[in-house]
């Protein structure tokens, strides 16, 4: 679907563009507003090129060009997620005309506050790939010796599995979410890596995993061979931050870019984690 496009006679000359901007982590953020010339089909990403080459503020001052994230352009890699104009989205298929039609004033830029920052719109994703380690979001191999043909996946299977491999972990779901909620960690004087990264993971094993590592959960215990370590993960999402921490708001289902059945996958990880919390119980 094309973007609506301004009339000419509505078409604006130029567009303000304001950034909340952090030097460092940990550091004040305070707002920054540009402007930059208007034209078609432009997107978030261009809007931010634009305002790196001239690194100039409304009022003239020369600044360091704003730092963002970003890899396909296409809406693939997940890495140039933000809060655009007060809403997470990916800022590759954010389109300016649209983002007029909202707000003809001015695009509001602004990092994901669920996430450290690493600096202006750039965020510190490393939680969320945690999440995926603790439920194991993986397909376990042997070996790479030729095994044969696999099991055959019924199209009934595969149609449902398609929609939860399309994720991304770009984050949208988990900003959107109440239940998720920030963990920032400074490293202590004297403290090595090691035990920094120790620390912190245990505080990221202790709080809620979120929707995207929920649904690739669902994702993997359903693949032939992926469902061989299937306890394992239902076993993480009975714990600590586990599937009963969500409050079921389905905010995640309505700010996810690939439209995931986000919501489904939490219902069936559910009933999931149910049985298999009376199958451990017969089994004493």
């Amino acid at each position: 679907m094309t973007a609506p496009q301004p009339s000419s006679k509505n078409r604006p000359q130029s567009i303000n563009v304001r950034v909340l901007r952090q030097h460092e982590p940990g550091g004040k953020s305070y707002w920054e507003l540009h402007k930059v010339k208007y034209e078609r089909e432009m997107n978030v990403i261009s809007v931010l090129q634009r305002i790196a080459a001239q690194s100039t503020t409304v009022d003239g001052q020369k600044v360091t060009p704003v730092a963002w994230d970003c890899g396909c352009l296409e809406e693939v890699c997940g890495a140039c997620t933000m809060v655009i104009n007060g809403r997470v989205r990916q800022s590759c298929s954010a389109l300016v005309d649209r983002l007029l039609v909202e707000n003809p004033d001015e695009i509001v830029l602004e990092p994901m506050s669920k996430f450290p920052v690493v600096r202006d719109l750039v965020v510190d994703r490393a939680r969320l790939f945690r999440g995926l380690k603790r439920i194991k979001g993986w397909v376990p191999v042997d070996s790479y010796y030729n095994l044969g043909p696999g099991e055959r996946i019924p199209q009934q299977e595969q149609e449902r599995n398609y929609p939860l491999s399309q994720c991304m972990s770009c984050g949208c779901c988990l900003e959107a979410c109440p239940q998720y909620q920030k963990i920032e960690l400074t490293q202590a004087e004297g403290e090595s890596d090691e035990a920094f990264e120790q620390r912190r993971n245990e505080e990221f094993d202790k709080a809620f995993i979120g929707a995207a590592g929920i649904s690739q959960a669902m994702l993997f215990n359903n693949h032939p061979t992926g469902k061989t370590l299937a306890a394992d993960r239902l076993e993480a999402l009975s714990g600590p931050g586990g599937i009963s921490t969500c409050g079921n708001a389905q905010n995640c289902v309505a700010v996810c870019p690939k439209e995931i059945p986000l919501t489904t996958s939490i219902a069936r990880t559910g009933r999931a984690t149910t049985l298999h919390a009376i199958k451990k119980w017969f089994e004493r």
